[in-house]
């Protein structure tokens, strides 16, 4: 019996990465495939990379896709921090569960029903003051913003309560401001939380396709937008080729982190 059981757990763990990486492993082959059709293998060739450069459709909307993603990590991570902080380090006041039922709200509401309240918030706003002029990138970002901020606050909030209250009080008792003891000693303290939320929240707006379809305009469309009107026509073989530069560029920020991560552990020990 116990001869069968690593056996079993090894066969069920080699399904599992199976199920998960043979689709990326088979999009990455096939977009080195000479033929059109990504289901027919005709030879290697790189030709869809360079057809790929000059796909203006495709790299507009990544770079829209980039631009709203870092925008939206960025704001996404400071609300989501304050918000982290007041829940933690200000114990009760007036209005905290409004506060806390705010914050997680996003988090069980579907993407579908956050879409449709953005677009509707966007089209009164729209009418009774005049901002935002349409739909675009700002809308998406705000919207993006929206529910990003409430994986960043919860991330923040799990660091803050593991914190050692010490070191603020400290800090505080030998004559430092508030403001200064937030950013010369929590901030630092709670920085993997950060970076950790700032990727979240990154890779959250780089992939919505539901939110942003509610509330982009003309000339604001996103790579998942894009790639999902395409894929309704059929499958390019330049969105391969995107998407394994995509996944290049994963592998290398995992190896980078995780090297970076070995050297702390390394020098701690």
């Amino acid at each position: 019996m116990s001869a069968r059981r690593p056996t079993l757990v090894f066969s069920l763990m080699a399904f599992g990465y199976a199920f998960l990486y043979v689709p990326i492993v088979s999009l990455i082959v096939y977009s080195f495939n000479e033929s059109r059709l990504v289901t027919v293998w005709a030879g290697f060739s790189t030709k869809w990379y360079a057809s790929l450069m000059h796909n203006d459709q495709l790299l507009g909307a990544a770079w829209v896709s980039l631009r709203i993603a870092v925008m939206n990590a960025t704001l996404a991570t400071i609300l989501g921090t304050l918000a982290g902080t007041a829940l933690v380090r200000f114990g009760r006041f007036r209005g905290r569960q409004a506060l806390a039922l705010m914050v997680g709200a996003p988090l069980v509401m579907p993407d579908v029903i956050l879409g449709l309240a953005s677009l509707l918030l966007f089209v009164a706003m729209e009418q009774l003051v005049g901002w935002p002029a349409g739909r675009g990138m700002t809308t998406i970002t705000i919207a993006h913003v929206t529910f990003s901020m409430a994986y960043v606050a919860v991330i923040v909030q799990s660091r803050l309560v593991r914190l050692d209250p010490s070191l603020e009080e400290a800090a505080l008792d030998l004559g430092a401001r508030p403001w200064k003891v937030f950013f010369v000693i929590t901030i630092p303290l709670i920085a993997p939380a950060l970076a950790a939320g700032w990727l979240l929240a990154f890779t959250l707006s780089l992939d919505d396709l539901v939110i942003a379809s509610f509330t982009s305009g003309p000339g604001a469309s996103t790579l998942p937008m894009v790639v999902y009107s395409s894929v309704r026509l059929g499958v390019s073989p330049e969105i391969n080729a995107l998407a394994s530069i995509l996944v290049g560029l994963v592998t290398i920020g995992i190896v980078i982190a995780g090297v970076v991560m070995q050297r702390r552990a390394a020098r701690a020990m």
